[in-house]
């Protein structure tokens, strides 16, 4: 059995969490989403779609402000064994303390072809430039945003009439496959990962 924490806060990274419990043979033993945020007249609470998911399935889920200035999660995630930690769309830095507790290591998945697009909005900045395609990458997280080695990638079409939303959908499908694909890979030792070139 695989054993994954998985962080993630918005619909998209729900939908992939929601992919990859399907696989009998990987356990999401924990999920870390960012705080809730008041929302509306009367600034109600609104759970993230992730923490909304773990929810539904009995997974412990930890919201801390932040990973960097509060260590006082460390002890509790080293206790879990884990062999991987899945980062999609999270949304803050995650610390080397944190990088480094996985036996297997820290993967992410990003919405573009590596480094090409770094940053947080590689859709809008394809569909601005007016690509006919665009990627899923999975790759280890360093220290900098988007700057670790790429581990698989997948290539997906875009149709003239798709917006965000439809680009989103295509990538819930093909990252989970590709996700679960790269996890397999790199236990068996199939990949390793690829160092970007930092000067594109």
């Amino acid at each position: 059995m695989t054993r994954i924490a998985f962080f993630g806060t918005p619909q998209f990274a729900a939908d992939i969490l929601s992919g990859i419990l399907e696989y009998p043979e990987i356990e999401v033993v924990l999920v870390v989403s960012q705080p809730d945020m008041p929302v509306g007249r009367k600034q109600e609470l609104l759970l993230t779609p992730v923490k909304q998911l773990a929810f539904e399935k009995w997974i412990k889920v930890l919201q801390p402000e932040s990973l960097k200035r509060d260590r006082s999660q460390e002890t509790g995630l080293r206790s879990l064994d884990l062999d991987f930690i899945v980062v999609v769309a999270y949304g803050k830095i995650i610390p080397k303390y944190i990088l480094d507790i996985p036996k297997y290591g820290c993967i992410n998945i990003h919405g573009s072809i590596l480094p090409k697009y770094r940053g947080a909005s590689p859709v809008q900045e394809c569909l601005k430039n007016g690509d006919t395609q665009t990627w899923l990458t999975t790759m280890y997280m360093s220290q900098r945003m988007d700057e670790g080695d790429i581990l698989q990638i997948a290539k997906i079409d875009i149709d003239i009439v798709d917006k965000a939303p439809d680009i989103f959908r295509k990538f819930v499908d093909i990252g989970t496959v590709l996700l679960h694909d790269t996890i397999q890979k790199i236990i068996s030792g199939e990949i390793q990962g690829t160092p970007q070139n930092h000067s594109e």
